[in-house]
């Protein structure tokens, strides 16, 4: 068998059978993302291929760090192909990452390069990528986006964001994609962080509603709930590390928001009486606009707190947390459901000993006309594996209805990363031809193609009102 051929991952006739004529050309939705609409709406065309391939992707920088590379040829100074060549160093150390899929899949999708990438080939395939790079529109933003058939781009957007390049891009209709803003209020959340106090001033000059008290900050996030949805906002993402049960009267939240407001430290209580007041409050205006909430859960942050220093957060320095609070979340939901005012909801865990936790808990709020109305997420980053993702599936296929999961999404910062679609697919399709030729699935077309089209495109497409 050749490395990563048309039938990779596909082990059974009866696996590339079901890949190549169902799922393989099925439309993208990428539901949620961390790509720069700014760049989208530029057009933006990378230098080299270092600027394409390591610029802001933490999944190689951990990589090469595992590996003793020095920073500035990971996020420093270094010249590109400086940076390239150090990558180039470890990937064939990387047997079994992802990353070493991904990287491949990059380069054969993209620049028809079907040249394990190692020490020996670093210099051949940099100048061959390079060369496309240069002279290829198919591999500015909009070209990429259009190649890999990508119908929809919700990006992850801050409520003090203008949404500015959102506005242009809807007015210039020259992307072929959908690019909408994703609702991510955990500036606003985390009532603890230092520049807590300057975030809301940002925010109430941006809503026009000056921020005194909870009541007006409630007002403030409304105002721009309202200005996202009319850009087609869809969906709500959390990265939450903890959300306790800690329902508090009115009084009280008002009380912790002024100590706040005074720059005295909370107490924990007090952290998670506002955290949940806040996210209650956001919940229930989310059902009432119809949007998606995601909830990402248990990652601790900036564990290495001196080089998260040095280079910011959501640099490569995060970990499992294995303290998530999933008695809480269930209260949480139960309370929104107790009203009529359960949004649809995502879970996603980065801890795959969850996996049944959460799937248990979203088949508890089922609503009649709505599929797993509450489900778990695609596996989400150290599980964004080959075993993660079976894992996954499996577990949402053993504890609910499968055909009702809403598949895959990038997660990333980087716009070559749409090739993990092909790769989640190609895992669903080998699972089910395993099934199939195991008997543990008939072997009817008809229901198999509606299985996988409906995972990797219809569900996400109706889940979203899209």
């Amino acid at each position: 068998m050749s490395f990563m051929d048309k039938d990779f991952l596909l082990e059974s006739y009866t696996a590339k059978e079901l890949f190549h004529e169902y799922a393989a050309e099925m439309p993208i939705i990428d539901y949620h993302c961390h790509l720069n609409a700014d760049e989208i709406l530029e057009n933006r065309q990378f230098t080299d291929l270092s600027q394409a391939w390591l610029g802001g992707d933490h999944y190689k920088w951990r990589l090469m760090r595992a590996n003793g590379i020095a920073e500035k040829f990971i996020t420093g100074d270094a010249p590109g192909f400086d940076k390239f060549e150090a990558f180039a160093n470890v990937l064939p150390r990387a047997a079994g990452n992802p990353v070493f899929h991904w990287a491949h899949l990059e380069l054969q999708r993209f620049f028809d390069c079907d040249i394990p990438l190692n020490p020996d080939t670093a210099k051949e395939i940099w100048g061959l990528c390079n060369k496309k790079l240069e002279n290829d529109n198919n591999l500015r933003v909009h070209g990429i986006i259009k190649q890999m058939n990508v119908e929809v781009i919700v990006t992850t957007d801050d409520p003090a964001d203008e949404l500015n390049s959102h506005k242009k891009i809807a007015e210039e209709n020259t992307v072929s994609a959908k690019v909408l803003p994703g609702w991510r209020p955990g500036a606003v959340l985390d009532i603890d962080r230092e520049d807590f106090i300057t975030y809301i001033g940002r925010l109430g000059n941006v809503s026009g509603v000056q921020v005194e008290d909870f009541s007006s900050l409630k007002e403030a996030l409304l105002n721009r709930m309202e200005f996202f949805n009319s850009l087609g906002c869809r969906t709500a993402d959390h990265g939450i590390h903890q959300l306790s049960y800690a329902p508090s009267k009115d009084e009280q939240i008002e009380a912790i928001f002024k100590k706040r407001k005074q720059n005295e430290t909370l107490t924990t209580t007090e952290t998670d009486s506002f955290r949940y007041a806040l996210m209650s409050f956001l919940a229930k205006e989310y059902a009432r606009f119809g949007w998606v909430m995601e909830l990402h859960l248990g990652v601790k942050r900036g564990v290495n707190k001196k080089m998260t220093k040095l280079l910011g957060p959501d640099t490569g320095f995060e970990c499992i947390d294995p303290s998530c609070d999933f008695s809480g979340i269930a209260e949480f939901l139960n309370e929104l459901n107790n009203e009529d005012k359960l949004p649809k909801t995502i879970l996603f865990s980065i801890n795959p000993s969850f996996d049944q936790i959460i799937n248990t808990i979203a088949g508890c709020f089922p609503e009649e006309g709505i599929r797993s109305k509450v489900q778990q997420g695609s596996a989400w980053w150290f599980n964004d594996t080959l075993a993660g993702m079976e894992q996954q599936i499996m577990t949402f296929a053993e504890a609910g209805v499968l055909a009702n999961f809403v598949g895959m999404l990038t997660d990333s910062r980087s716009f070559l990363s749409y090739t993990r679609h092909e790769y989640f697919r190609r895992i669903l399709c080998n699972m089910l031809g395993g099934w199939v030729d195991s008997g543990r699935y008939p072997a009817d077309k008809k229901y198999l193609e509606i299985l996988i089209k409906d995972i990797c495109y219809n569900n996400t497409k109706a889940f979203f009102n899209l």
